[in-house]
């Protein structure tokens, strides 16, 4: 039997590696991009075509590459970077691996042009799937101009599960944002299908965060700095008012690297607590700067997963940082002593006469049997009517302070010895809901429950004003209000929509929201079908809307904000629009207008909500899946007194 381990081809070997390397247009840009930051560039232009399928082009004016250097570069394991191992522990570049430039040769078509300064001419090669097709001298500028042509034109998989242009081309705003925050020192241009997306200038990391995100982030922002041996610490969090639910801006960088590292986001978000709601998320944008010994970015090929030393004292080094900034900026919230709602204390007067109000007998005692003679010397008030009295015993009567509170206390257990009579349960028509039904993963989408409702569901009530509690056949019924409100409403607005029983309602004053590029990439891909449902946008430049008209449904919503829950909706479901469009639309008009948690219900809205959503084809889950009610069984009750 012959062997049968293989040495791979380069040309395969590469290409293996390019699906950890480049795994969509943005990688892509993310590695060339970084190349010119190393190399040392000022000015980077981008150019985009067909959100990168066609054409991604990235001039810089770095050093530039000799000709061998330039042949070099696309070799595997090729860099200028790292030497020996140790070096892998002192870096300051953002590349070191040798093998993002050979990944993208190995499924793309390369022209590349190149020339250092104190050359006179440059350097031209031309590359497809790893092959080198020419090579050159040519006249260029200084710097290195390098344009991927058909990504993935070789490997026809991989561009089979590219997703749809808006979705990539999100996903290469979002990398851009991140490439641009990292290095506020460098200009950075976007150009994508021959439109200028964004020119930044080089500035500060505050200025680059306000061109990135709009205007309005320059009252969100507050700074974060504090230095000890371990790390330098600086950036900015912002105010908790501005905290999201849905695409919070939450940057980390370390050394002047992205990375992705949960416990630290995890950190910063403690320091919330209590500030925002609990679904929600704070936005930050902070940077480490630590010996490069002391972490590891050697973990994966895209750089983005970092490992400290010393991660759980940094940790308490950001908790602590954090927490100072909210303090000493007033963002932690204050006892308004200013309050019109708080009762009048009048001044005390040495010489005022005491009030009467309240009657206090010193020879008073609750415990005093009925024959101990005691004698009020005056009646208090009584909590009940004078006719309620037991006969014989009047309001000045020996006993009529003790059986005046015995009274009340039988009142409350008066019913509690009744016996329910039969079938009472289906007089009250509780909800019929069986444990299976609530748990978790064992409802479907589209299930219906076995409830009997009737426009009534008597026994409910509200608790912390974001639970509505009602009886069931099972046990007891814990609704959460929001989501109920919104699985009702989506039903309702997505019903309307289908109907094309939707208009719009011209605003007296038209208000105007602000995006990021990204925001402003998925409303113009959705702008159609918001219209069709009664919004009426109009584009006012520089990613800023004129909202003139919304859903009449929705006149007592604020407009911005339902545009943005829109947004969020879309940016949630990552731009791919798992929903049809006209799902997406309902879902975010219907969060923007669903009863908050916090809201203080009326009875009668407790009620109408509750037949409303048990009408529901599928009231235990809302259409994103996440859970509407939970049932505790009366096992699960008894078992607690035991």
């Amino acid at each position: 039997m012959s062997d049968i381990i293989r040495l791979l081809p380069d040309s395969v070997a590469n290409q293996i590696a390019a699906g950890e390397v480049v795994q969509q247009p943005s990688s892509a840009i993310k590695e060339l991009v970084e190349n010119s930051v190393d190399a040392g560039a000022k000015h980077i232009t981008i150019y985009i075509k067909d959100a990168g399928r066609t054409l991604i082009q990235v001039i810089d004016d770095g050093v530039g590459m000799s000709e061998t250097d330039a042949r070099m570069a696309f070799e595997r394991h090729a860099t200028s970077k790292i030497s020996k191992a140790d070096d892998l522990f002192s870096l300051h570049t953002m590349g070191f691996r040798g093998e993002a430039l050979a990944s993208i040769a190995a499924v793309a078509q390369i022209d590349m042009k190149t020339r250092r300064e104190e050359d006179e001419i440059g350097t031209h090669i031309e590359i497809s799937g790893a092959k080198v097709i020419a090579t050159g001298p040519i006249a260029c500028s200084k710097g290195t101009n390098l344009a991927v042509k058909n990504l993935f034109f070789n490997v026809p998989g991989r561009r089979k599960f590219l997703k749809k242009d808006s979705v990539e081309f999100g996903n290469i705003v979002k990398e851009f944002e991140r490439l641009a925050l990292v290095n506020p020192g460098v200009e950075l241009t976007l150009i994508h299908n021959d439109v200028t997306v964004h020119r930044l200038a080089a500035t500060t990391v505050k200025q680059r965060i306000i061109d990135l995100f709009g205007k309005s982030m320059a009252t969100q922002l507050v700074p974060v700095s504090t230095e000890t041996p371990l790390v330098k610490l600086s950036g900015f969090i912002c105010m908790p008012e501005y905290a999201r639910k849905k695409g919070a801006l939450q940057f980390l960088t370390v050394n002047g690297r992205n990375m992705r590292h949960p416990l630290f986001q995890k950190a910063v978000q403690s320091c919330y607590e209590y500030l925002i709601a609990h679904d929600a998320k704070p936005n930050f944008f902070i940077d480490f700067q630590v010996s490069p010994d002391s972490i590891d970015v050697n973990i994966h090929p895209t750089k983005k997963e970092i490992k400290f030393v010393n991660e759980f004292a940094i940790r308490q080094i950001i908790i602590a940082a954090v927490r100072e900034s909210l303090g000493r900026f007033n963002a932690v919230p204050s006892i308004d002593f200013e309050s019109t709602d708080v009762p009048e204390i009048p001044a005390f007067s040495p010489d005022s006469e005491a009030g009467h109000d309240v009657d206090f007998d010193p020879s008073y005692n609750p415990f005093a049997e009925a024959d101990d003679g005691y004698r009020p010397e005056s009646p208090t008030r009584s909590y009940r009517d004078v006719s309620s009295i037991p006969s014989g015993i009047t309001s000045s009567s020996p006993q009529a302070g003790r059986h005046r509170v015995l009274n009340d206390w039988e009142k409350l257990y008066e019913n509690f010895n009744v016996d329910a009579p039969v079938g009472s349960d289906d007089d009250l028509a509780i909800p019929n809901v069986t444990a299976s039904a609530i748990n978790g993963d064992a409802v479907n989408p589209g299930e219906t429950l076995d409830m009997e409702v009737e426009a009534s569901i008597p026994g409910a009530f509200q608790v912390r004003n974001r639970f509505i509690i009602t009886p069931s056949h099972e046990g007891i019924l814990v609704v959460d209000q929001h989501r109920a409100h919104l699985n009702v409403l989506y039903h309702k607005y997505i019903s309307e929509i289908d109907a094309h029983d939707v208009s719009g309602q011209t605003l007296l004053f038209p208000e105007t929201i602000e995006l990021s590029a990204s925001e402003n990439q998925i409303l113009d891909s959705i702008i159609d079908k918001m219209s069709e449902v009664g919004y009426a946008l109009a584009y006012l430049g520089d990613n800023t809307w004129s909202i003139n008209a919304v859903p009449s449904m929705l006149s007592n919503v604020n407009a911005v904000d339902s545009v943005r829950k829109i947004l969020d909706n879309a940016a949630e479901s990552g731009g791919s629009f798992e929903m049809d469009i006209d799902r997406l639309v309902a879902m975010g008009m219907a969060r923007a207008s669903a009863v908050k948690s916090g809201h203080k219900m009326t009875q009668k809205e407790i009620e109408h909500l509750l037949s409303e959503l048990f009408k529901l084809k599928s009231p235990a889950l809302t259409p994103d899946g996440l859970t509407v009610m939970a049932l505790i069984s009366g096992d699960q009750v008894a078992a607690l007194f035991e």
